[in-house]
């Protein structure tokens, strides 16, 4: 077969609000009642009650129907979330310059020992990531088939054709004999910290686990999941990782691997084969203010599990005063908030490729949820 020259067919991609755009049309057309794009807020007025978010893209379609839906019957209520990365996010709320964070990789030891009161961490929505990858015109459909090994390689750099042997025998389709260009994130992001978790899995991957990591030479970051996701669709030969809902939701759409799991199996990534990874997890869940590190949706049993999910969380101050710019009204606004989202707010999740959480993830929240406090008083009974 002949092979196709590696090029760009889309200089730079697709842009952020492009992107954002596209998936705003295909969550309306998939029945999600809401959708706010990031930057643009409702005119305030004196009686509005303003909130400010940072954080994760993963989670960040979720989030924001979320938070358009929630003003939609609390039209008092404005909030604005910067899907700036996990680690962006986190480092707001070090430096209490937002009232809730929002990350795929819950807070660390290092963490939290940089903020200056007690946090809690709250699961909101769980969410897979994909193996993307742009072949055309040689290759036009998703399915070729990775291990965690030969990603690890690939993502590393030992592997760097995309006719090699190791990539080709897991596949029946003919690889061309091209360069394999490498896409991973620039920022510090949770969408990172799962991938590499799961990349260390196959015992292969020297490129640390984490926020950020060590990358094939020569491959190419781009900020947030739209960023890679734009990359990737606009350069042949490339591979790469986004959250579930990106694969899906773009314009055009993208193709993606099929993931061999526990099993042995080769599953492709779906809502349903999430849906595996959440119910075959039966360890106990910590506390919200517990340590949530050693919390994995990872390589998860069952024949059709997929085994790249995560949960995500948000993050706020237990004690809600410790934020000098906290008041009462905010505290309360905040915290019903939180509680929309793992209550009402979970019927977005399924629309836009999420998995909703069960009930044993939103018993744990409504516990954590209800130990908030501002000035000592509680604020959800």
């Amino acid at each position: 077969m002949a092979s196709s020259p590696e090029g760009i067919v889309r200089k730079g991609g697709i842009s952020k609000t492009l992107f954002i755009i596209s998936l705003v049309v295909v969550a309306a057309a998939s029945g999600v009642t809401g959708y706010a794009v990031a930057g643009i807020l409702k005119p305030s007025s004196s009686s509005t009650i303003s909130l400010s978010g940072a954080g994760a893209t993963f989670p960040y379609p979720f989030i924001s129907a979320a938070i358009t839906n929630y003003s939609r019957v609390n039209p008092d209520v404005q909030i604005n979330y910067n899907p700036a990365g996990s680690g962006f996010g986190i480092t707001q709320l070090e430096a209490m310059t937002v009232d809730f964070a929002a990350s795929d990789q819950p807070l660390t030891a290092t963490d939290l020992s940089k903020l200056t009161s007690p946090a809690v961490q709250i699961p909101e929505t769980i969410g897979g990531v994909v193996i993307a990858y742009n072949l055309a015109p040689t290759i036009k459909t998703s399915g070729l088939n990775l291990t965690a090994t030969v990603a690890a390689r690939i993502f590393s750099g030992a592997i760097t054709s995309w006719n090699d042997p190791a990539i080709q025998s897991l596949n029946t389709v003919t690889l061309p004999n091209v360069p394999i260009r490498v896409a991973h994130r620039s920022d510090g992001s949770g969408t990172t910290y799962v991938f590499t978790s799961w990349l260390y899995t196959s015992g292969t991957w020297t490129g640390g686990v984490g926020k950020t990591a060590i990358w094939a030479p020569n491959s190419y970051g781009a900020n947030g999941n739209q960023g890679v996701a734009g990359f990737i669709q606009g350069t042949n030969n490339t591979i790469g990782y986004v959250e579930l809902n990106y694969a899906l939701s773009a314009t055009p759409k993208m193709t993606y691997c099929y993931i061999q799991n526990p099993a042995n199996n080769f599953i492709a990534p779906s809502l349903r084969t999430l849906g595996y990874a959440v119910s075959n997890y039966t360890s106990t869940l910590p506390t919200g203010d517990g340590n949530w590190t050693s919390v994995s949706l990872l390589n998860q049993p069952g024949a059709q599990t997929y085994p790249i999910a995560s949960l995500t969380y948000m993050m706020v101050y237990k004690a809600l005063n410790a934020n000098p710019s906290m008041t009462q009204a905010k505290a309360q606004a905040l915290v019903n908030f939180l509680w929309f989202v793992v209550h009402d707010g979970q019927a977005q999740a399924t629309p836009l490729s999420y998995v909703p959480l069960p009930q044993s993830v939103v018993t744990v929240d409504e516990t954590t949820l209800r130990s908030i406090t501002f000035n000592s008083q509680t604020l959800h009974s």
